[in-house]
């Protein structure tokens, strides 16, 4: 299979995107430099938040942004493009609809994920934003999945830790994480996904286990496959 470049709409959040980055080159089966996949990343922290506009457009649209850094991408040379970003993928149709190459669907290729690892009830913890545009909800039950969301007081517990902490630069202890998982459960999930990629960096840091199906890292795996290489054992 010929070779391809990826672009990552990145900045969303900007550590997020470092992270993909480093998944990318750790997942991806090779020995030197020119075996690795060829990565255009625009960390493009002026992209507005994508949950204050989902829950308030009176707030700047995030989409123009989107549109432009994609087609910027492919203009660089992209010719399949990701975003680490689970609450943009709100507006996935106009981005690919303004993209001349190929982007992936982290929301969809997660779902998928999940049923592959024979899921039936899987916990989604998300931002505000992703969790009101029902993208994952939707997503799952096209797999025959039961999507379950947090109770309102552990949604505001897992809010904080993706804004107070992780954007915020802040360590998330195993004491401030472990509420969230007993919640998800006590509602009988099989499987919980981390379905916004600030969730990926206290699964590096706390290493959260199996039980875990972190978008990022589907992302990342279906990215480097889609550009023709091997993901690494």
């Amino acid at each position: 299979m010929m070779k391809k470049t990826l672009g990552i709409i990145g900045g969303v959040g900007p550590l997020a995107t470092m992270f993909i980055g480093e998944m990318i080159v750790r997942r991806t089966k090779a020995s030197t430099d020119q075996e690795h996949v060829h990565i255009i990343i625009d960390n493009d922290t002026t992209i507005p938040d994508r949950t204050a506009y989902i829950l308030d457009q009176t707030k700047q649209s995030p989409l123009p942004f989107l549109q432009r850094d994609a087609k910027k991408l492919a203009a660089y040379g992209a010719d399949i493009i990701c975003i680490p970003c689970n609450t943009a993928h709100t507006f996935y149709a106009e981005m690919q609809g303004a993209c001349p190459v190929p982007i992936v669907h982290m929301i969809q290729e997660t779902a998928k994920r999940a049923r592959e690892l024979g899921a039936k009830r899987v916990g989604i913890l998300a931002t505000d934003g992703t969790l009101a545009a029902e993208v994952y909800q939707q997503a799952l039950l096209e797999v025959d999945i039961q999507p379950i969301i947090p109770k309102k007081e552990v949604q505001q517990q897992v809010m904080s830790v993706i804004y107070d902490y992780v954007k915020s630069g802040k360590t998330v202890s195993k004491e401030l994480w472990r509420p969230i998982e007993e919640e998800m459960l006590q509602q009988q999930c099989d499987f919980i996904v981390l379905g916004c990629t600030e969730l990926s960096i206290i699964n590096k840091e706390l290493r959260l286990g199996s039980r875990y199906i972190d978008s990022l890292l589907v992302l990342a795996e279906v990215a480097i496959i889609a550009c023709g290489y091997e993901v690494s054992n």
